[in-house]
């Protein structure tokens, strides 16, 4: 795709992309983690699996080269790479269930200091399920949050303690939002804060987290480039 200046969410994707390996099995979650296919490097050989039974997903179709048949788990339009496959939905989550996943990258509500997950239910509004989040959290080799650094009130998402109901506990590696990237130590259960993305500054992002930040070091600056 085209790189002129990034959305924000195709900015956050990008950074995300960086924690792809070659080789690796990732499932991706709904919203700014299904972009990440997009801002992988031609090199870089992945094959990324979907809930709804596909392995092998590959970038975002051109608008009007829509498959109507092949979409992922939230039923956008996917294209797929050489080698791809299709099963249902229970071989699907026996690959997960099984710990085949090196990666899963999920959006999430609430992240707590020490990786608890909170990404399924706010409190008194209906939600159709849970859906495969449990089971990813869980069983993935590595679990990254890519989400917005507050709520849309204005509340920090990442928190001391979880208000809302867990998805998984201590599950969580890396956290990527709009303004930092922030390793969880589950040994010591702290965050450490190893990035900020332009535009903002280590002072923001210390206001703006609920919870207190390591910080060792000169601090990164990511600005997508």
């Amino acid at each position: 795709m085209g790189m002129g200046k990034l959305s924000v969410r195709e900015l956050m994707a990008k950074r995300a992309a960086q924690e792809v390996k070659d080789g690796m099995i990732v499932n991706l979650g709904i919203g700014i983690p299904s972009l990440i296919p997009n801002f992988l490097p031609e090199n870089i050989r992945v094959m990324f699996h979907a809930e709804n039974g596909v392995l092998g997903i590959g970038p975002t179709p051109e608008k009007g080269q829509e498959d109507e048949n092949l979409c992922n788990a939230a039923g956008l339009p996917v294209t797929i790479i050489p080698g791809a496959s299709y099963f249902d939905s229970s071989l699907a989550f026996g690959i997960i269930r099984k710990g085949l996943l090196d990666l899963t990258v999920l959006g999430a509500l609430q992240v707590s200091e020490k990786g608890d997950l909170a990404n399924w239910i706010v409190p008194g509004k209906r939600v159709p399920g849970i859906g495969g989040a449990m089971d990813l959290a869980q069983k993935s080799k590595k679990v990254i949050v890519l989400m917005n650094h507050c709520s849309k009130d204005g509340e920090p998402k990442i928190l001391d303690n979880c208000t809302f109901p867990l998805t998984s506990k201590a599950c969580v590696d890396l956290i990527i939002t709009e303004m930092a990237v922030i390793r969880v130590n589950k040994e010591t259960k702290k965050l450490h804060l190893i990035e900020v993305l332009a535009p903002y500054s280590v002072e923001e992002v210390i206001e703006k987290t609920g919870a207190p930040l390591v910080i060792e070091g000169d601090i990164l600056v990511y600005e997508g480039v």
